[in-house]
């Protein structure tokens, strides 16, 4: 007779419940996993063994640098970007610097002397120079006055190379952070400089940051350089354009610039960032959009609701004068720019005849009228020649590289502060804002008509 024989199920099988719950967990974990990936899909960094540096700079606890940060509630972004390996970027950006000096074109600069830094053009002087297809001509751009710094420091501006990372704090408006993120090299390749005045100084000194009878300054990453206010604008915000715009004059010999609001904390390391979202896409700048403005007038209507500039009528002016002059409100046709107004809190460019030149005369758009500089970017931007190649990235990609916070409630001395500060009361629009000589209608009728089919 044969033998019977009984196979039995393995004993994790035997038990439904078990097997229902190891279903169950593999769900999860899987459903964990791609909304984790889901989520940070624009935090870009895929290189586990990139050789990021550890903090490099303590702040003592009464500093509060990173208090306040602003929440944002966006998880996931429309176009994530990939960064590249980082030893082969930082040879990518090293080659692309030595292959370009012999192939950039030099641009001449407007030299003399002046009432002020910028030399207050008018209007058809200004409008004048957007056409640069001829190299000889010599542009305005700022230094009509001479920059108030230290003979050492402008020293260490010369000798900075490839890539500089620049900010500004006037009137102690916001902490100093610590970029994170940085690779192990990065720091021999790349410079970081923070402009800052007398007030924010003081704040400085206060908290033990610095010591002022130190001829130089320097808090973790940052070379301090100290501005003398009382040399050129009595605007704070203006002084802070100087650095901002001005940044190929004032660095004359790096390629790369990354401007960042001293409200940021830069979260990702420069190097990855100019080669990702400048040189990958060949553009001369690389900016975020607006996250709730497309159109120039947006942003000048949020700029007079909400008081960020004390003189509406001025800012009537403005706008006139640029529609007059040809501004017109985004649409298809001006693709493949996709915005007319960007978050300029974020500019990294690369330095080179467009850049430049749209720098320049942005920065005399801003001398001109006011430092809201989202209002002057799409005219100068539409007017000049040759054309500025730019990328402008996602909002989402902005606040996965970047980390904002609010800025200081209060300044570390106001006593200081308040004798530096000067208080404007905000105009009130007179009532003929919409009309030109007791007649309808502005000269940006015709714009706000086509902003709102």
């Amino acid at each position: 007779m044969g033998k019977l024989i009984t196979i039995s199920k393995p004993f994790i099988l035997q038990s439904k419940l078990l097997c229902f719950s190891l279903f169950y967990l593999f769900i999860s974990l899987f459903l964990a996993l791609y909304a984790i990936f889901l989520q940070s899909k624009c935090h870009f960094r895929t290189y586990p063994f990139d050789p990021i540096q550890p903090s490099l700079f303590s702040y003592p606890s009464s500093y509060g640098q990173y208090k306040y940060a602003v929440s944002t509630t966006r998880s996931n972004c429309s176009s994530p970007v990939n960064f590249s390996d980082y030893w082969d970027v930082l040879k990518e950006i090293k080659h692309f610097r030595k292959s370009s000096l012999s192939s950039t074109r030099i641009m001449g600069y407007m030299q003399g002397n002046a009432d002020s830094f910028g030399g207050n053009f008018s209007t058809h002087l200004r409008f004048s120079y957007f056409d640069h297809r001829n190299d000889s001509t010599k542009i305005p751009c700022g230094f009509l006055k001479k920059f108030p710094i230290s003979d050492s420091d402008r020293i260490a501006m010369e000798k900075c190379e490839n890539v500089v990372v620049v900010s500004a704090i006037f009137n102690d408006h916001d902490k100093i952070r610590q970029p994170r993120g940085l690779g192990s090299k990065t720091l021999q390749n790349a410079c970081f400089f923070m402009f800052i005045d007398d007030v924010t100084l003081k704040g400085f000194e206060h908290h033990g940051l610095i010591s002022t009878k130190s001829s130089e300054y320097k808090i973790g990453v940052w070379r301090i350089v100290k501005v003398s206010k009382e040399d050129l604008y009595q605007n704070p915000a203006m002084n802070g354009v100087i650095p901002k715009f001005l940044v190929h004059r004032l660095f004359p010999n790096s390629q790369f610039s990354i401007w960042i609001d001293a409200k940021l904390q830069l979260m990702v390391d420069p190097l990855l960032l100019i080669h990702s979202l400048v040189i990958s896409e060949n553009v001369d700048m690389a900016i975020s959009k607006h996250p709730h403005y497309v159109h120039t007038m947006e942003e000048a209507m949020a700029t007079a609701r909400w008081k960020k500039w004390w003189d509406i009528n001025a800012l009537k002016m403005q706008m006139e004068t640029y529609c007059e002059n040809g501004l017109q409100p985004w649409s298809p046709n001006k693709l493949p720019y996709a915005s007319d107004v960007p978050d300029s809190a974020l500019i990294l460019r690369k330095h080179g005849l467009s850049s430049n030149l749209f720098s320049c005369l942005l920065f005399n758009e801003l001398e001109a009228f006011n430092p809201r500089d989202q209002l002057a970017f799409a005219f100068v931007r539409d007017h000049m020649k040759p054309k500025l190649k730019v990328n402008m990235f996602e909002v989402e990609v902005f606040e996965q590289v970047t980390m904002e916070y609010r800025h200081n409630l209060k300044p570390s001395d106001g006593s200081i502060a308040k004798k530096i500060t000067s208080i404007r009361k905000t105009k009130r629009a007179e009532p003929d804002l919409l009309y030109v000589n007791g007649s309808c209608c502005s000269r940006c009728q015709h714009y706000l008509s086509k902003m709102w089919i």
